[in-house]
């Protein structure tokens, strides 16, 4: 059983520069057809200041981090025995290429079902920029089995 002392433990902050070669791959690897991830031009005609950061990257570049390692590592959860429960996003401004984004996580919960058998850890993060405005919220349940 995961040690209920994790609930409230913050995970390191993971900082991120974003480039728009990054952008514009993970854009193509999501299927994401819309020119204002690749085309500077066309992001700037629709008000971004550079390309914006594609639905769902601020979740891999926390990924990315080492962060989400870093926390199975602690709570001792081997890699082989998680599925990924839910995830969800709040945005409140984009983030773009050039900017240097922050995200900072913590265990919001962690508690079992089917007397043990699947456990599940709640985490939510915060994401600002380089101004230290607040860019997105963003929560994941991960899912344990035993």
């Amino acid at each position: 059983m995961i040690d209920k002392k994790w609930i409230g433990h913050e995970l390191p902050a993971s900082e991120l520069s974003l480039d728009r070669s990054r952008l514009r791959f993970f854009a193509k690897a999501i299927g994401e057809t819309s020119s204002i991830y690749t085309d500077v031009d066309a992001a700037r005609a629709a008000g971004y200041g550079d390309l914006p950061a594609p639905p769902t990257f601020l979740f891999a570049a926390e990924m990315d981090s080492g962060a989400s390692d870093l926390l199975l590592q602690t709570l001792e959860i081997p890699i082989a025995r998680i599925l990924h429960g839910e995830q969800s996003f709040c945005y409140h401004l984009p983030a773009c290429a050039g900017d240097r984004i922050t995200v900072r996580s913590k265990v919001d919960d962690i508690y079992d079902k089917k007397n043990g058998a699947l456990e599940f850890v709640v985490k939510s993060s915060r994401v600002t920029n380089q101004n230290d405005e607040l860019v997105a919220e963003m929560r994941a349940v991960i899912v344990v089995r035993n």
